[in-house]
């Protein structure tokens, strides 16, 4: 056979074999980055300064509320936001200039990740921001933590856009409630028929209630060290196949 027509051959192939790849990405990835979501949120919000993580448009609540009721403010709460939009941008353009697609782009940008999140692990480990949970180093391990999470959110959409988000419990708890809802009805389905919705939706949910249980007797116990469990398993997010 010539060399075209082998290659021909092997595209296809090839295409087969990451399309089977990105839906074994979608069904096994997302429940384990809802645990370092979880992991994530609750580090940060008990050792750096109230700050949420994962859940970003959170700051912007505490930050309205501490400017009508008073209190200490902190910068970082507003900061979060505009980092993370950034953060996004800068994912964007990694993917845009790397090329890549489906299951080579989410290990991409889970080593993104990985990387973030060893470097706040570090960072955490030298300067002990959890002394000083209002100052300048704990805003700045959550500005890398933030763009972990941003990294997070950008590889689901980018790369395996089929999946859930892994860290809006709101909309998975609406889901599993919704979904359960159908499922004891006699009556017909009011949402649209996926039979999978319901586990999958319960996945996300327990894995990041698991992975704040995880951070919250990781702190208790080891402190800033806390961070290592979202890095462990970021690492093993990356060798998932």
């Amino acid at each position: 056979m010539s060399a075209p027509g082998a290659s021909a051959l092997k595209a296809p192939a090839r295409s087969q074999d990451d399309a089977a790849t990105l839906l074994r990405l979608e069904a096994r990835l997302p429940p384990l980055l809802s645990v370092i979501a979880g992991m994530v949120d609750l580090t940060g919000f008990f050792t750096l300064g109230h700050i949420f993580t994962a859940h970003v448009t959170g700051n912007l609540v505490v930050a309205v509320a501490v400017a009508v009721h008073g209190g200490p403010f902190n910068t970082a709460s507003m900061l979060a936001i505009p980092v993370f939009i950034v953060a996004l941008a800068i994912v964007w353009f990694i993917a845009s200039a790397s090329r890549r697609t489906g299951p080579s782009l989410a290990r991409l940008l889970l080593l993104v990740q990985f990387l973030l999140l060893a470097f706040v692990l570090i960072f955490a480990v030298l300067t002990k921001p959890s002394l000083h949970p209002a100052g300048l180093t704990a805003g700045v391990a959550a500005m890398i933590a933030v763009c972990a999470m941003a990294c997070q959110y950008a590889l689901l959409r980018l790369a395996i856009p089929g999946a859930i988000s892994t860290a809006v419990m709101t909309g998975n708890l609406t889901n599993t409630v919704l979904s359960l809802m159908d499922l004891l009805s006699k009556r017909h389905a009011l949402l649209p028929v996926d039979p999978g919705r319901l586990k999958r939706s319960l996945y996300l949910l327990f894995g990041f209630l698991l992975g704040c249980l995880v951070a919250a007797l990781a702190i208790s116990v080891v402190g800033d060290w806390a961070w290592s469990c979202p890095v462990a398993l970021a690492a093993l997010a990356i060798a998932i196949r």
